[in-house]
């Protein structure tokens, strides 16, 4: 029997890389609101571990109704649970420090959690920096893009002069925090930020502001012997850097929506390309899910449009992953996945027929 956990906090927590990390409020919320989603792509005999047993029934129960898809309501299991059962394997939304020390204190055994430097290796991976070097591999024609990691104040403010309009992102933080969008100067509120990141992260990424057309990105899967294997694409909305949702169709379909901007061809040679980069940097360090999120982007020199490769990995499980699971289930020929807010809390609701409409709402970070 597998574990599954939904930790989205998991990016702040990996930015702070403390065992004892008490997530904000917002992270705490969507954990408990949302922690029956793993019960999409878990098996009949695995367990889910939920704050609260009866919500996630009731939310999973809700979300089959909705769908029509045919599933079985999976074993939820709560905190105070989980000591006397025996897992086989943790399956979380990604690794952190602080949920090894959560699970540990739990009573789960020891030997089926990473070890302390197994996290460190996931954190160092999942550092911007390396989506840097996957970018580099991905340039061929048709293609954009490039970041820069800097460690020194200095070298930010050389970049900014150079391209008046760009972006600054922490080596480490989740969607919509830790990263600024500047235009032509650095204020003084931005250079106390810049240094407090350098401070704290070591270094800062930086990089040109791209005229965005589009925002999708391609979901993988590492297994234990470091094989690459591709999930499908994930279509999806942000707002500021904040998710919205997910476009639930099929691959065909999600294919037709790029076709105008991204040739079928380019895409094939870019995700063998992520493939064979990223097996060789994962292999005997990392074993799980991962996505790449790209962009079309305009450029108007060139009078095209051009494909922004790897504009970040996330080192975890994805809502585009859920998306795929929801996708295979219900088998809606389309819809929208929706994060949506109500009196603090979080849902997610599934909207048929709105394959082309675009979505306006409060976004939830850190999932993307």
């Amino acid at each position: 029997m597998k574990l599954h956990v939904f930790n989205p906090e998991h990016d702040i927590a990996l930015a702070s890389n403390l065992s004892n990390f008490t997530a904000p409020y917002a992270g705490r919320t969507l954990r408990s609101d949302l922690g029956f989603l793993p019960a999409l792509w878990a098996d009949g005999a695995d367990a889910v571990l939920v704050d609260d047993v009866t919500l996630a029934q009731e939310r999973f129960e809700n979300l089959v109704r909705q769908t029509g898809m045919t599933a079985q309501t999976p074993r939820f299991v709560s905190k105070r649970s989980v000591s006397s059962i025996q897992f086989s394997r943790i399956e979380p939304w990604g690794w952190d420090m602080a949920l090894r020390s959560q699970l540990l204190r739990m009573g789960i055994a020891e030997e089926i959690v990473p070890t302390v430097d197994e996290i460190n290796d996931i954190r160092n991976l999942s550092h911007r920096q390396n989506s840097v070097h996957v970018l580099k591999s991905l340039q061929q024609e048709g293609t954009t893009g490039e970041a820069f990691y800097c460690q020194e104040y200095g070298k930010v403010v050389e970049l900014s002069r150079n391209w008046g309009h760009f972006v600054l992102k922490s080596p480490w933080s989740s969607s919509g925090r830790g990263v600024r969008f500047v235009e032509n100067e650095l204020t003084l509120p931005l250079e106390q930020w810049i240094r407090n990141v350098l401070n704290t992260q070591g270094g800062i990424m930086v990089e040109p502001a791209y005229q965005r057309v589009m925002d999708f990105g391609m979901e993988f899967i590492v297994d234990e012997r470091g094989k690459v294997s591709y999930q499908g694409l994930s279509l999806f909305r942000t707002s500021h850097g904040a998710y919205l949702g997910n476009l639930l169709t099929s691959e065909e379909r999600k294919l037709q929506q790029l076709t105008p901007y991204v040739k079928p061809d380019l895409l094939e040679e870019v995700r063998n390309g992520i493939i064979e980069a990223t097996a060789q940097l994962y292999k005997g360090h990392y074993c799980g899910p991962f996505g790449v999120d790209m962009m079309v982007v305009a450029d108007k020199e060139k009078n095209a449009f051009l494909l922004h490769p790897c504009v970040e990995i996330n080192l975890r499980r994805t809502m585009g992953h859920v998306a795929l699971a929801l996708s295979s289930r219900y088998g809606a020929e389309s819809g929208l996945m929706l994060i949506t807010t109500q009196n603090g809390h979080y849902d997610l609701n599934i909207e048929i027929d709105r394959y082309q409409e675009h979505h306006c709402g409060d976004g939830a970070e850190g999932i993307e």
